[in-house]
């Protein structure tokens, strides 16, 4: 993995996204975060995969029995039937390594609940297997904050690099003159950006225009 230097940063043209148990289960004890922060977080992440062409694997485990993948992530990609798994660890479910292998990227941005299980898990794993894994920390929650903050380090330690959901967003930008991908950008940061979004909703009405 490029640690240093222009090529350690994201770029759409080499990522792929994936998401793993952002279900009703899940968030019931998640208490690393607040939990609509996480909401908030993964949704934005999830649309700005699709301004910018990122393509997406959307994975769930039991949703018979925790629930269907949530609402504001689902209506993201409308289309897609996120994987539903019986293993805990997604990386040993061959439809979703197939699904990863296809979109030929090796730039591989994670996000999962729960962080010290069902991120770490596939994450040490999809590094043996030679990703550079990108670990989204706002958009996972764990059991509880050290369950998170542990599990962080243990992936830090065997090569993940921990980043948020706003900085993924903003590497995929890269070039506030990238005109093609920019209104997309600004809807997500309005939506999804906390203080960001306001002062851009402000700075679009002093422009005279609508951020939509």
């Amino acid at each position: 993995m490029t640690k240093t230097g222009l090529q350690a940063l994201l770029t759409p043209e080499e990522s792929a996204l994936l998401l793993i148990d952002h279900q009703p289960f899940q968030f019931a004890n998640l208490h690393s975060h607040e939990p609509t922060m996480v909401v908030n977080n993964v949704v934005g992440l999830a649309k700005g995969a699709k301004v910018f062409g990122v393509p997406t694997i959307l994975t769930t485990v039991l949703e018979e029995r925790g629930g269907l993948l949530i609402k504001g992530l689902q209506e993201v990609f409308p289309e897609q039937k996120p994987i539903n798994r019986t293993l805990i660890n997604t990386w040993e479910d061959h439809r979703v390594v197939e699904a990863i292998e296809k979109t030929g990227r090796r730039k591989l941005v994670v996000a999962a609940l729960w962080t010290e299980i069902c991120l770490a898990m596939p994450v040490i794993q999809a590094l043996g297997d030679g990703y550079e894994v990108f670990i989204v920390t706002d958009a996972s929650g764990g059991v509880t904050l050290e369950a998170h903050e542990m599990a962080v380090r243990r992936m830090v330690q065997a090569g993940a690099v921990p980043l948020t959901w706003l900085a993924v967003v903003s590497e995929w930008q890269r070039d506030w003159a990238r005109e093609s991908t920019l209104p997309g950008m600004v809807e997500i940061m309005t939506d999804h950006g906390g203080g960001s979004g306001v002062a851009f909703a402000w700075e679009m009405q002093l422009l005279g225009s609508s951020p939509r």
